[in-house]
Parts: structure tokens; sequence; C-alpha cells
């Protein structure tokens, strides 16, 4: 039974990639539904390229087994190619072409019938809000609309499956907003949309999250999921005055794994904040600071990621390096 007929978009078991004795993936295990905004997340390096790479039949497993729309990775790796889409921040859009010229250009490379490449054509120029430019040079277009048609032109051939890797870097907040809006659009006509990037506030826009980290996926749920069940430790907050020199008193305290500067406070992570808040207070307090007021707060994504990444840096350095 393939990974369609049990509505599911990828399935990958014990997936692994190998680069001689260098373990990029690390039996990976996922099941990704049809219709659905998968974020894989996870520092440079971590095997979230290799990975896609894999799925989309661009670079042959090691170990381990997977399906996309169907598709076998090992074996079938034309066919899934047929049945993807794919986009990064350098989807190779051609500047001296129009945006019409860029849209026939795929048409070719996709291979859409005749009888279908005006009607394909004049989606993309209305999805990506071209309609007035669609005879002017890629080149002049902001960085918002060249965004939206390199991925109209990843999905001309209507896809069921798309792959989007770190697709809104380098855009302003405005366009980054209106882009995932198209993508809310497609995942509601059942595209399953797999989505890299690094942006934490994108992140809470998925409906799953896998984290992957030195080849292997340590945490996998919804935003919630994550932000309330994953972390052992929990996350103080706190504003004061020249918080770079509170930063450095507070990493003395015992219990406390490491402070962050996040906007314009500190997120601390403690062992137990019951015990960490009135230490807080007091160590500040003696070292001249007033009104602060520490506070336990529900983690963010971004403390959830560093907590599971430092816990297992933790766990694999040598006794002692780590300790407080």
């Amino acid at each position: 039974m393939n990974g369609t007929e049990t509505g599911y978009a990828v399935t990958l078991t014990d997936l692994s990639k190998r680069f001689g004795d260098f373990v990029a993936v690390d039996r990976l295990n996922l099941q990704v539904g049809r219709g659905e905004i998968f974020g894989f997340l996870g520092p440079n390096g971590a095997g979230k390229s290799t990975t896609i790479r894999m799925l989309c039949g661009i670079l042959p497993p090691s170990g381990g087994s997977g399906t996309v729309a169907g598709f076998d990775i090992g074996k079938d790796a034309e066919e899934i190619k047929k049945n993807i889409g794919y986009m990064s921040q350098k989807f190779s859009l051609y500047e001296d072409l129009t945006v019409e010229e860029n849209i026939d250009f795929y048409s070719g490379i996709y291979r859409i019938p005749a009888i279908k490449k005006r009607e394909r054509k004049e989606w993309v120029i209305e999805m990506a809000g071209l309609r007035e430019h669609r005879s002017s040079r890629t080149a002049i277009l902001s960085g918002g609309w060249k965004q939206r048609l390199a991925l109209g032109c990843a999905i001309l051939h209507e896809p069921p499956i798309i792959f989007l890797d770190e697709p809104t870097s380098g855009v302003d907040p405005i366009s980054r907003r209106n882009f995932w809006d198209l993508i809310y659009h497609l995942a509601g006509q059942g595209v399953t949309v797999f989505v890299t990037t690094h942006y934490m506030d994108e992140a809470e826009y998925c409906d799953r999250l896998g984290l992957i980290y030195r080849g292997e996926l340590i945490a996998l749920g919804t935003p919630e999921e994550l932000k309330t069940h994953q972390m052992t430790e929990e996350i103080v907050e706190l504003f004061c005055d020249h918080p770079q020199d509170a930063m450095g008193l507070i990493e003395e305290l015992p219990g406390v794994r490491h402070a962050a500067l996040f906007g314009r406070g500190l997120h601390v992570v403690v062992e137990r904040a019951a015990a960490a808040v009135p230490a807080i207070e007091r160590k500040l307090a003696d070292a001249g600071y007033t009104a602060v007021q520490p506070e336990r707060i529900i983690p963010s994504l971004e403390d959830v990621f560093v907590s599971l990444i430092e816990a297992r840096d933790r766990q694999e350095a040598p006794q002692g390096e780590f300790s407080r």
C-alpha cells in the first residue's frame, strides 16, 4: 500500500544518507498527510537540504525507505520529479525574460499540454498579482512579486506536493505574509506543502513541525505541542536596564541553563522557575537593578528549539563540559 492510499503524501522509514563515514541523515521516520503544511526546521548543516534532495528524487538514500506522492524514493526518482514542485530562495527565474516568457519557459520544462498552457499562465499571473506586469522584464519586479512568480512557475504542472526551501529569505514582512496566504490557499485545495524556514513566526503557521539536528529528528508535533510538552526546563522572562550585563550575572546562578536577549528583555532557561525567580531578583537587586519582575512564561518556539538543541549537545558532550 503506497502513501497516497493511506492518506500520506510523504512516508519515511529509517531514511538515512551517508557520505563516507559522515552520517548526514540518521534513520528518519516521518509521515506527512495530504494537504498538510509541514515545517522542517534545523540549524545549518543539520540535514534539512540532504533530506529534501532525497525526497525530491535528486539524491538516492543510503538506507531505509520512503515514498513521495506514492512513489518509491529509491526506485521511482523520475516519477517523483514529475509529481512535485520545488522552490527555494534561489529559484531560477530568468531576469532578462518577461513575466510571460518565464511562465512559457517553465510550461515547456514541465511539458504542459498546449491546451492547458494558456489557462495555467493566466492562473499564475492572477495568483501572483502580475496582470499589469505580464510584459515587464522580471529584473524590474520587487522581491515579493518575484517570489510569487517563482511559486507560480514551480506549480504550473499542478503537483500534489510542493517543497519550499527557505522560500521567503530576503523579502519584506508584508510580502512574506502575502506569500503564506498563497500557501494556505494551496493547502486548502489539497496540496501538501513541505517547507523549511529560519523564521520562527513562519513556523507558527505550519500544521506540524519537525526539528532535525545532526541528522536526527529530535522533535515532532504541532507548534502548540512543542511549546507545551517538549521542554523539560522552564522559561523566565524579565525586563531591565542593561540586559546584556544582567545576562552575565543571571548565568552565574545555579539552576540557570542559559539566558538570551529576546526583544527588549531576556529569556532565561531554568531548571525550576519557582526557585529561579527569587534567586534572579536577589542577584540583580544586589547588583543595583531596580523594579525587576521576572516571571515564568510559556516558551516561544525559538526557546523550545534552542533548549532541545542544547539538551542534545549536553547528552553528547564529555561529562562535566556543560555543567554549571
